[in-house]
């Protein structure tokens, strides 16, 4: 409040509200936020029009990718336009129950599953160094 009080004295065309949203804007986000959503636990028969509504009250969708294969069924990723928007859907959906199923909203993190794939390849030529050089 005193910093606004101080930017209000020296400058006559401050605005109060522009201040505090700006202040809203600074605030830091834990590393895990981001605009891409992870979708599990969907209902086999949700359409994409469905999750256009159901996530699009939290604000603009850039992209919504619903899986389709025997081994993606039930998922989705849902994709912002804002990060503050992705978040609000994210705090707000998870747990959400729709269609008898509750849905778990993460973010997407896709570090994670590339250290899965490093650590397979790391693993299989630790092996092949092994049976190279004789070593158990």
């Amino acid at each position: 409040m005193a910093l606004a009080a101080k930017a209000r004295a020296n400058n006559n065309n401050f605005n109060e509200e522009s201040y505090y949203f700006h202040q809203i804007v600074r605030i830091r986000l834990p590393p895990e936020v981001n605009r891409i959503l992870f979708v599990r636990n969907l209902p086999f028969k949700i359409t994409s029009d469905e999750l256009y509504d159901l996530f699009g009250k939290y604000g603009a969708i850039r992209q919504i990718r619903l899986g389709n294969a025997n081994d993606t069924r039930g998922t989705a990723f849902v994709v912002y336009e804002d990060i503050f928007d992705a978040k609000a859907a994210c705090d707000h959906l998870s747990g959400f129950n729709i269609m008898g199923r509750y849905l778990i909203v993460l973010y997407h993190q896709p570090n994670k599953t590339h250290k899965k794939k490093d650590l397979a390849a790391k693993e299989k030529e630790l092996n092949e160094m092994k049976k190279k050089y004789g070593v158990e």
